[in-house]
Order: C-alpha cells, then sequence, then structure tokens
C-alpha cells in the first residue's frame, strides 16, 4: 500500500466548510454527527463522488464528456483514494417485478438448478433458464403475465347499494363531477332507467352498463340548469369496469389510482395459481418441489433443502456445482439475519435496511478487494440483536482487503470502530465541521461533539459493554426528561383499545393481540418478527373506517405527489378482525419514502407553505403592476418557470450502462424561473432566492406570513431548521422525508382522535435528534391521540407507555405475541430476544 490514509483537503461539498481530514485505509471508518451535520457530504457526496469521477476518466470517451455535465466534488484535492463501491438506502419503492432472488441473484441460480437439474415429465423438453422466471416472455404465465394476481370487479363491488339508482349515484365506481354526469346522461340518451334503484333494473342492462366493451357515440341533450343553457355534444359510454381498470392501470395521477383500487377484486390467477409461471416450467421439480414451492420457502429452509446435494461431486453433478452455489450464497445472507426471507418476497415489501444488507451479501460474494465500501446506515432496521452478525460481516470485508466508510447513527457500531469522524457541531449552516477524526475513545476530548455523550461512558472510559450500556441508559434518561418530565414508566391511562382477532397476514398467523387507544405504543421484536405486517393490519382495517387525510394529500401542485400512505394491496388482503376502530376519527401513516421523485418536489410544496409565498409576491407594487398572478411564480407554469429545465433547475443526465443522474440547468443555475419572474422581489429577495433560504432563515424572514410562518415553526419543532425550502426531494434522506411528512401533519388544525402509524421513525437519526423527534410524537399523545411505532432503538421503547414484543424469530420462526405490557413488563417476560436490551436500558435510567 502505498498510502496508509485517504486525504481530503478542502472539501465544500454543500454545508462543508473547508474540511481537510485524513482517514486510515484497510479499516471501518464510521462517520457520526446530527441530522444534516454534513456526514453524508463528506462520505457520499465527495469521497464516493470523487471516486465515481475517476472512473468516469478512465473511461470511454462518451462518458468523459458527460463529466461536465454530472459535475466533479467540490474539493481541493483528494490523495490516496481506491476505487468505491456506494451501498446507500435506496428510497424509492422498486417495481413489483423485483425480489429478493433478483437483487442477490439466488434466482439466477435457482432458475439454472431446475433447468440442468431438475426432474421433467417424461417426454418433456428440456428448458433454458428463462423459462422459469416469470420475469420473461418464456417463463410469465400467459394470463397473470407473471405477476401471479389478476384484478377485475364484480357487481357488488362496483355497485355496492343496489337500493340507489343511477342518478343518485349506485355506480360508486363511476368519477365525481362533470365526467359522472356525462356518463349518466348518455345511459339516459341510450333510453336507460336512471331514476329507478338499481336492483330493480333488468339484469341484462345491468350487465351491459357495467361490463360492456362497447363504446356507443349518442348525441347527449343535456339538463337545463338555471341560468345555463348547455349545448347538446357527441357523447362516448365508457363502461364501469373499462373506466377502473383503465384508470387504475394508466392514469398517472396517484390519487385517481388509490379511489378506483377500491372497486377491484383481487385474487390469485386461475391458470397458475398465483405461482407466476406457464405450465411447462411448473411440471418440473428438483428435491419433489416446483420452482415456484422453492422459491416461497424461507432461505434459510432452502439452505437445508440444498444441503444434500452439496457433498456431490461438483465436476461431475451440476446439481452439486450449482447446489454449493446457492448453499454459499444464503449462507451469507443467514449471517446477516435474512434467513427469514424468502426467494420470491418482493422487494418493496422489504425495509431499505433489509434491501441494503441484501446488497451487502452480495458483495461478500464478488471477491473484492483493495475498494472502499461506502455504506449508508447499514444497521437501519436492524434488531440489537442482529448487530453483531453485520458487525461479523462487516469485519470479513475489510479482513479481505477493503476499506469500510459508514455514515452511521448506531452507537454500538460506532463504539466497535476503529476510527470515528465527528461532524457537527450542528446541522445546515451550524455543521460542516470535522469535530474530531480518531479512535473512539478519543472523542471524549472533545466537548461541543453531539455524539459524544451518546457514544462513550462518563468518565471517558473505552467503549467496552459498559460504556455502551451506560450511553444507552444516557439516551433513555435524556428522552424522559423530554418527554414532559414524566417518571419512568408512569404510563398513561388508556381511552380504548384496538383488539386484533386471529390475524394472518405474511407470517402473522391466527394472531390476537391488544393495541391501548391514546397511549404511546412501540412494537419491538427482531428482524422479520412482523412488526410491519401488524402495522400493516392496522392501517388496513382502519383505512375503510376513519378518514385516510393527513400526509396523503399534503403534496401541494408544484410536486408529483406522495403515494406512500396508501396502504398496500397485499395488506388489504389480510384476514381476521380489528374491532375498536370506532373510537378513530383519522388515520395518518408517516413512512420514510420520498415525498417526490423528482428535483420538482420539495419540502415547501408538500407542506404547502410555498402557497403563501407565492401569494406574497403576487402581492408586490411590481408583480400587480405587470398583471402576475400567484401562478406566476409556481414553477410549474409555463410563464413563470425557466423554458430550458422546465422549472425544475436541473436536467436529466442520462449515461450509458450507467444510472443516470441531475446537472443544474445551464440556463437558469438551478434557479427553475426565467430572468423576468426573477425581477419580482419581496423584502429584497427573490421567489429563487426565498426558496434556497434555510427553513431557521425563512421562519425569520416570513415571520409575518402565518400560513408559512406555521409550517416553518412545525418544520423546526421536529428538527429539520437546516434544510432549504427548495431542496429537491431527490437529496432528501428517508428520515428526512418521514419528519416534512410528520411536520405536515403538525401544522394542521386537529379534529377528533388520530390514529398517527409510524414504521422505524427513529432510523436515520442521530440519537440526539430522535429525542426531538420523540418530544413531538408524545405532544400528539398528550393532546389525546394515539401514536403506534415499530421501532428498533430500546430508547424509545423504554420511553413508551406500551410495549407489544413479536418474535421470539423472524420469518416462520416469529409472527406471535411474546410479550406485552408496559416496558417493565416486557423487559423482565421470559422468551423475549428484546428484553434484555429493554432491561438494560430501564435499569440504566433507574440508577440515572
Amino acid at each position: 500500500m502505498s498510502h496508509p490514509f485517504v486525504q481530503v483537503r478542502g472539501a465544500r461539498e454543500h454545508n462543508l466548510r473547508r474540511v481537510d481530514v485524513d482517514l486510515p485505509r484497510d479499516a471501518l471508518v464510521v462517520f457520526t454527527g446530527v441530522s444534516g451535520s454534513g456526514k453524508s457530504s463528506l462520505a457520499f457526496g465527495t469521497l464516493y463522488a470523487e471516486a465515481q469521477r475517476r472512473y468516469f476518466e478512465s473511461v470511454a470517451p462518451y462518458a468523459r464528456r458527460l463529466l461536465n455535465q454530472v459535475g466533479a466534488p467540490a474539493v481541493d484535492e483528494i490523495t490516496g483514494l481506491p476505487p468505491a463501491v456506494a451501498l446507500e438506502q435506496r428510497r424509492s419503492a422498486p417495481t413489483a417485478r423485483s425480489s429478493v432472488g433478483t437483487v442477490t441473484a439466488v434466482s439466477n441460480s435457482l432458475r439454472m438448478l431446475f433447468s440442468r437439474a431438475g426432474r421433467y415429465p417424461a417426454g418433456a423438453e428440456r428448458l433454458d433458464s428463462d423459462s422459469f422466471s416469470p420475469n420473461t416472455a418464456a417463463g410469465a404465465c400467459p394470463t397473470c403475465h407473471g405477476l401471479g394476481r389478476i384484478h377485475e370487479v364484480s357487481e357488488e363491488s362496483l355497485v355496492p347499494d343496489p337500493s340507489l339508482s343511477i342518478r343518485q349515484g349506485a355506480i360508486a365506481a363511476w368519477p365525481g363531477a362533470w365526467q359522472g354526469k356525462n356518463l349518466r346522461d348518455i345511459l339516459a340518451a341510450l333510453g336507460h332507467d336512471i331514476d329507478r334503484p338499481w336492483r330493480e333494473l333488468p339484469a341484462a342492462d345491468r350487465q351491459w352498463i357495467l361490463f360492456t366493451d362497447e363504446q356507443p357515440v349518442v348525441t347527449v341533450h343535456p339538463e337545463r340548469e338555471a341560468h345555463r343553457i348547455h349545448r347538446p355534444y357527441q357523447g362516448t359510454y365508457m363502461s364501469a369496469r373499462r373506466y377502473v381498470l383503465h384508470t387504475f392501470a394508466d392514469s398517472k395521477s396517484a390519487g385517481l389510482r388509490r379511489r378506483v383500487s377500491r372497486f377491484l377484486v383481487s385474487s390469485d390467477c386461475p391458470v397458475c395459481g398465483g405461482r407466476r409461471l406457464r405450465p411447462e416450467a411448473l411440471a418440473v421439480t428438483f428435491a419433489g418441489m416446483d420452482i415456484a414451492a422453492a422459491a416461497a420457502l424461507p432461505l434459510s429452509e432452502l439452505s437445508a433443502l440444498l444441503r444434500p446435494f452439496t457433498g456431490q461431486n461438483a465436476d461431475e453433478s451440476p446439481a452439486a456445482a450449482l447446489s454449493q452455489d446457492l448453499v454459499g450464497r444464503i449462507e451469507v445472507l443467514t449471517e446477516l439475519g435474512l434467513g427469514y426471507l424468502s426467494t420470491d418476497r418482493p422487494t418493496p415489501s422489504l425495509s431499505s435496511g433489509e434491501l441494503q444488507r441484501l446488497r451487502l451479501a452480495t458483495q461478500l460474494r464478488s471477491g473484492l478487494f483493495g475498494v472502499v465500501y461506502v455504506l449508508d446506515e447499514p444497521s437501519a432496521g436492524l434488531h440489537p440483536a442482529d448487530t453483531e452478525a453485520l458487525m461479523t460481516v462487516l469485519r470479513r470485508l475489510k479482513e479481505s482487503g477493503n476499506s469500510l466508510f459508514l455514515v452511521e447513527h448506531d452507537m454500538a457500531i460506532a463504539a466497535r470502530a476503529d476510527w470515528i469522524v465527528d461532524v457537527g457541531p450542528a446541522a445546515g449552516e451550524h455543521g460542516g465541521r470535522v469535530l474530531y477524526s480518531g479512535p473512539p475513545d478519543g472523542l471524549t476530548a472533545v466537548p461541543e461533539s453531539a455524539t459524544r455523550r451518546y457514544l462513550l461512558a462518563e468518565d471517558g472510559a473505552a467503549p467496552d459493554g459498559e460504556a455502551r450500556e451506560a450511553c444507552e441508559a444516557r439516551k433513555t434518561r435524556e428522552a424522559r426528561e423530554t418527554h414532559e418530565s414524566r417518571e419512568p414508566h408512569q404510563a398513561r391511562t388508556p381511552s380504548g383499545t384496538l383488539r386484533l382477532r386471529d390475524v394472518t397476514l405474511h407470517n402473522l398467523r391466527g394472531l390476537d393481540a391488544e393495541l391501548p387507544l391514546g397511549v404511546f405504543t412501540a412494537v419491538t421484536g427482531v428482524s422479520g418478527s412482523g412488526k410491519s405486517s401488524l402495522l400493516a393490519v392496522v392501517a388496513a382495517a382502519a383505512e375503510g373506517v376513519a378518514d385516510g387525510g393527513g400526509t396523503d394529500d399534503a403534496a401541494a401542485d408544484e410536486g408529483d405527489g406522495d403515494e406512500t400512505a396508501a396502504v398496500p394491496e397485499q395488506a388489504q388482503r389480510f384476514r381476521g378482525t380489528v374491532e375498536g376502530l370506532e373510537a378513530v376519527d383519522r388515520l395518518v401513516r408517516v413512512d420514510q419514502k420520498p415525498i417526490g421523485r423528482t428535483p420538482r418536489s420539495n419540502l415547501a410544496t408538500y407542506t404547502g407553505l410555498f402557497d403563501a409565498v407565492r401569494k406574497a409576491f403576487a402581492a408586490t407594487d411590481e408583480a400587480r403592476a405587470r398583471g402576475y398572478t400567484a401562478g406566476r411564480f409556481s414553477f410549474n407554469v409555463a410563464s413563470g418557470r425557466c423554458p430550458t429545465c422546465q422549472g425544475e433547475g436541473f436536467i436529466a443526465v442520462e449515461l450509458l450502462f450507467l444510472p443516470g443522474t441531475y446537472s443544474p440547468c445551464p440556463d437558469c443555475k438551478g434557479a427553475r424561473y426565467n430572468p423576468e419572474t426573477l425581477e419580482i422581489s419581496y423584502r429584497g429577495a427573490t421567489i429563487a432566492e426565498v426558496l434556497d433560504l434555510t427553513v431557521d432563515a425563512a421562519a425569520e424572514f416570513l415571520a409575518d406570513l402565518p400560513a408559512a410562518a406555521r409550517g416553518l415553526t412545525a418544520l423546526q419543532q421536529v428538527g429539520l431548521g437546516y434544510l432549504r425550502l427548495g431542496q429537491p426531494a431527490t437529496e432528501l434522506s428517508g428520515g428526512e422525508a418521514q419528519r416534512i411528512k410528520l411536520a405536515s401533519e403538525l401544522q394542521r388544525s386537529r379534529r377528533g382522535h388520530t390514529l398517527y402509524l409510524l414504521d422505524e421513525p427513529s432510523t436515520g437519526l442521530h440519537p440526539a435528534d430522535t429525542e426531538v423527534l420523540m418530544e413531538q410524537l408524545h405532544r400528539l399523545v398528550a393532546a389525546g391521540s394515539t401514536v403506534i411505532v415499530v421501532e428498533h432503538d430500546m430508547a424509545v421503547a423504554a420511553g413508551a407507555d406500551h410495549v407489544v414484543d413479536l418474535g421470539p424469530g423472524g420469518g416462520a420462526e416469529g409472527g406471535r405475541v411474546v410479550a406485552a405490557g408496559t416496558p417493565a413488563a416486557v423487559a423482565s417476560a421470559p422468551g423475549s430476544v428484546t428484553g434484555p436490551y429493554l432491561a438494560r436500558a430501564l435499569g440504566r435510567v433507574r440508577r440515572s
């Protein structure tokens, strides 16, 4: 090795302040600091970006030509930097055709195994591996196109109340407003009785109205309305079935797709039985199973099924060679605590932490050495009991001759690193400095570090087990002091109870559980124990009873909307009952999915505060003189936006054989607007300059605009004061997106009893930021609402009023309630994997 350190000089990416730092190679280096302090800007925005830039320079001229568009990181010099591989927390939702097997390449080997070593029916031709894939034309069932399910409608789903007439809205699936009236008028023109109760119409008429594929065109004479005369027009009829299926398949509006999905009846494909493949592929077996059955096994069981074949001579037996490859791949996944997953598990149902660990396991099999792995919170979604396995895998990567740079908030991992780079001291413009770079125990000498008190024991001892326990104790104590200064375990009195009876979904099988209302409940358990499934069941049951408003509808017209709060179709298919929902008036789901998919979306538009800003600009004297309305200051309106980037501020750069990226617009330089719009100023600032303000700065600048100030205050309350108003959604972490959604909810005027559901809200947050977030959640409970969180952070669980612990293991070994009650009761429950970790946190609280 020519140089033992990676040396960074003058890093200025985002909020970094000309950072100089040396990082050891062949070591496990953890970047810590509060959210927004600049950790990711240093690890990903500078180090990985520079490694990527150097790679581009080494390849074809086509890629080098794109360098000017992609841009280089703002840094003076980096020396000693090896090639880099990034494993980020991808927040976008993968497609339904992506699975655990496709991500890890287990599916490729499994298909090859069935192709080369499977038992074929007598006389059947040997199939190639593509014939065993539901994602290829050769393998996909032609009826369901390899999806395993079909979506249809029925008379009952389209017409829920047959006592109504068509005029009264019997066909609930029809669109509202003018389009629905148009269809009604067309039916009247065709001679159908639209005032007769639906159930009294002839069966043949009902069948035609709902299901016909015909699209007759007739002349419609609309009814006269007061002061309005409607001219006759040619109207085209579309059946209710055709409208629902067309809208669900083709509409770009998430809201419309959600609406029509309520009228769909989903079922397993009648041809393949939900197995997604053609009959020829399903007729081939290995070890007595077809490939669909083998792919449905948990990975640990699939490994056990294949292990007997690994003892054969691999040179002579395809079954042996392929089984050895599969077992080797699965062993790494099992080591990372993912043995409960099945090969066919869709990736949209995985947490971002599970997805990153799948990719981490793939890297272990790659055999690379001499590279830098840059990882974004590999502990995300991990129960404390699983952290040890993760550390073992990370050490193996390092011992293979690689360097590991981790952006991490888990203090248990940070304490065991070879080197810590602590960035801060605060977020945004108040951060961006390297406070400390060195072995973990040296952080005790840095008083301005926000990480220090969570990482090290008070006496500054090395971060052994006792130090980590003390760290957990301080986190819990300080969280308690923040949360209304309640004494430990002084639980609130529930106002009611949600009772889950005989619930079945994923690995929840006949589950009975009780969730108290009016309190803060933490759902705990190891990865794969069924926590998210439990939350999904509650959401699916509540969606039909409560007003599903909240963060769903908060996206303003500037962005591309938000689909995150929609209950997944799989959750809607749960079996069982949920009682007690009559006490809930509203349902709000707050997850970590993106608030938008392009740079056009940002927190100002999502929270709605940008409406007030645009109105303020439109009210200026100059804007009124020019006739500019509030729409002029929207980057979605052609009259005001930059014509080159269409108001995005960025242009998409497509890279051959590489993921696309975004580059600042060459004309507006990222301002989004055309020059004429930027000539209007409000208090000396243009609309683009206001969008460039941080939340903290904007709160002062816009203090006298109540509609804007309300949203800005809510954003500050959840610790996002460092973000810029116009910061593109593509630059936000999952934790930041979740807190933006929570802020959108906090600024609303609350009505009735609201049920808040959050999936791992502490993910992506520094312990200090977790305290801020928990304060807001406990405020919601104090105001009379219910908060239920899925959580791995023991400090959060220790601060809850009620804990439901699922397990005892993951996958088939989980799915039942191991313990439930106060944190103290769960901490002492026998058989709970969570118990010892929770007891440790609670014990330290009592002694502190």
